[in-house]
């Protein structure tokens, strides 16, 4: 696991009428940072958004509808996990999952079952400063999507 990383199950609460899952609480130790914006994102199947980090800001993300391969990159150089990558799978008949990724964490993921809505709250607003872009197939990372 990448430091600070975090992946948080969901319990799913199911009946004839359809489920009612609750994502993210304000007393969630993860949510400590705070809120500032909530946003919804909808994707084609098939299409890749990598990658991306934030210098200030964490992210939480959901994905609400279909399947998302998840890839998280560790970009920080005083982290003990510098340079690790995971890859898991949310979305679709996999356990229901919320993941937070920290300053310096690279985001990225490649919609395999869509289109997907992917829901996510950073804990500030929006700031192109704030931003970090990485080419998707950026040699230096390496991963295939």
């Amino acid at each position: 696991m990448i430091n600070g990383v975090v992946i948080k199950e969901l319990e799913t609460h199911s009946d004839e009428r359809g489920f009612f899952r609750e994502i993210i609480r304000g007393t969630d130790v993860f949510f400590k940072v705070g809120f500032g914006q909530f946003s919804h994102s909808l994707v084609f199947q098939g299409e890749v958004k990598a990658w991306h980090a934030h210098r200030v800001q964490t992210q939480w993300t959901y994905v609400g509808t279909g399947a998302l391969k998840v890839a998280l990159y560790d970009t920080r150089a005083e982290s003990s996990t510098f340079r690790e990558t995971i890859e898991f799978i949310s979305g679709g008949h996999c356990k229901p999952c919320v993941y937070a990724f920290p300053p310096g964490v690279a985001h990225g993921y490649k919609v395999k079952n869509g289109p997907a809505n992917v829901f996510y709250i950073t804990s500030g607003q929006y700031d192109l400063n704030d931003e970090i872009r990485i080419p998707h197939d950026d040699p230096g990372i390496g991963f295939d999507w």
